[in-house]
């Protein structure tokens, strides 16, 4: 699936979000948009994410079920925020309509210390967490994106992107931190009332990678239940 680069900073109703240095781009509609919204963020985010390490080699070795813990964690933590109180399993049923709740892994990517190079990292793996949820009405979205907005914000996260799109646009917000190693998106989309979120981790090297392995560390990973928070 294609990887694109991201969008710019901070602005209120851009006409097309757009950026090789941020988090995420702008994300198109059409008849694939069922199907490919909540794809076209993840792939997007991570193929950004990946990309701003591709000179880089100096990954931490962290095993991926920690890397698969925390990406969840962060998504949690927006959920908290955003006030939604449904409880979604893990998995995607129709994806682009009904709910999600998905973990990935991607290889990460290197230039060489020349920027001459293009290939993978031998053990080394990003993930990411993905979420959706059908027949979610402005008096959630609007009110949950505003104060999202606001808590990242406040939080040290760098809004790359903020576009409130009234009744006809998408409504995204994407951010950033730890000079763009670490990114979330958001999108809810009035005509459908469905929104999305992708959180996605720094790259890390597998503990337990030997030569031979094939496939990016991290796959078959399953989330718990995304919900609202039992804490408090």
């Amino acid at each position: 699936m294609p990887e694109q680069p991201a969008p710019t900073r901070t602005t209120t109703a851009p006409a097309e979000p757009s950026s090789s240095s941020s988090v995420l781009p702008a994300l198109g509609c059409g008849c694939a948009a069922l199907i490919g919204i909540p794809l076209v963020a993840v792939l997007v985010l991570i193929g950004t994410l990946a990309w701003d390490n591709r000179g880089s080699t100096d990954f931490p070795r962290v095993a991926p079920e920690d890397m698969a813990s925390r990406t969840f964690q962060r998504s949690q933590e927006a959920y908290d925020v955003l006030g939604f109180k449904r409880t979604v399993e893990p998995g995607a049923e129709d994806i682009g309509v009904s709910t999600v709740n998905t973990l990935s892994s991607r290889f990460c990517w290197t230039s060489g210390p020349l920027g001459l190079e293009d290939k993978t990292v031998d053990g080394a793996y990003q993930m990411s967490h993905d979420w959706a949820l059908d027949h979610v009405p402005a008096s959630q979205a609007v009110s949950g994106l505003r104060r999202l907005h606001e808590h990242l914000k406040d939080d040290g996260w760098e809004v790359t992107a903020y576009r409130e799109g009234g009744k006809a646009k998408p409504w995204d917000l994407y951010v950033q931190r730890n000079d763009g190693d670490e990114g979330m998106s958001f999108t809810w989309y009035p005509d459908r009332e469905y929104f999305t979120g992708v959180t996605a981790v720094p790259c890390a090297y597998d503990p337990t990678w030997q030569t031979g392995d094939t496939g990016p560390s991290g796959e078959g990973q399953r989330p718990p239940v995304l919900g609202p928070s039992q804490r408090g």
